[in-house]
């Protein structure tokens, strides 16, 4: 199982039984290296090894595109409800970073990836984020499955991060459970108000959508106040449900 070494401000992702070289001294990882344990180089420098957890694997995983950040992430799954024993039909994989941390939270994930290169780092993230078995990535456009999709039985989510993803939510009535969730995510706002109105013509329920923005706070002798650096907008979040 992949790890983090963490030595100050340093992560770096190892294999139990590797050697690791920095600048900082050479490491010797044990065959059954456990997180919380502390390894030292052969300099005498320090690393703690961690557990990789669900948001190292936004800085971790290798990219093919501007991955979906954590907090939007963790507005899909707390927006859903994602948990053990779902069924979500994803599209739009990119990194990948969205249906790892779905499977994580134990469902089970087909996702589309229209780019054959693409979809081949994404089985390998999925590898290093240990849910290989548990996400398909299928290489191709979702479109041209969903009338098969539909008649495999319903999925309990639906998300989409791609630009033609009204044509998908036309058939979120047949993909979905009955109470299943859609959850669409665009960093554009015409591409949102096609779905938004697609959504309400093929009658799913609840729809609304909220830009996802948010700043840091600065903390400094002067005093606290957010952040003048560039507000964090990422993009617009739509939520609906079949009833």
């Amino acid at each position: 199982m992949t790890v983090l070494l963490v030595h100050d401000d340093r992560e770096y992702l190892v294999e139990p039984g590797e050697e690791f070289g920095t600048d900082l001294g050479v490491l010797e990882v044990p065959e059954d290296v456990e997180p919380g344990q502390e390894l030292e180089t052969h300099l005498g420098t320090p690393f703690r090894v961690r557990r990789l957890r669900g948001p190292d694997l936004f800085h971790h995983f290798e990219r093919t595109g501007a991955p979906m950040v954590p907090r939007d992430v963790g507005l899909v799954i707390g927006e859903t409800g994602v948990c053990e024993g779902d069924r979500v039909l994803d599209a739009g994989t990119g990194t990948g970073v969205l249906a790892a941390s779905m499977a994580r939270a134990g469902a089970s994930v087909v996702t589309y990836e229209r780019d054959p290169e693409f979809a081949e780092v994404a089985r390998e993230n999925m590898a290093l984020a240990n849910v290989a078995d548990a996400v398909d990535v299928r290489t191709g456009d979702v479109t041209a499955d969903l009338e098969a999709l539909a008649e495999t039985g319903g999925f309990d989510v639906l998300t989409l991060d791609t630009g033609d993803a009204a044509a998908v939510v036309e058939y979120a009535p047949e993909l979905l459970v009955e109470g299943g969730f859609l959850a669409v995510y665009s960093p554009f706002i015409e591409a949102t108000r096609a779905v938004v109105e697609t959504a309400g013509d093929v009658g799913l329920s609840n729809v609304r959508t909220r830009e996802t923005i948010q700043r840091e706070m600065d903390f400094d002798d002067r005093g606290s106040r957010p952040s003048t650096a560039p507000v964090g907008h990422t993009g617009y979040l739509t939520i609906a449900r079949r009833d």
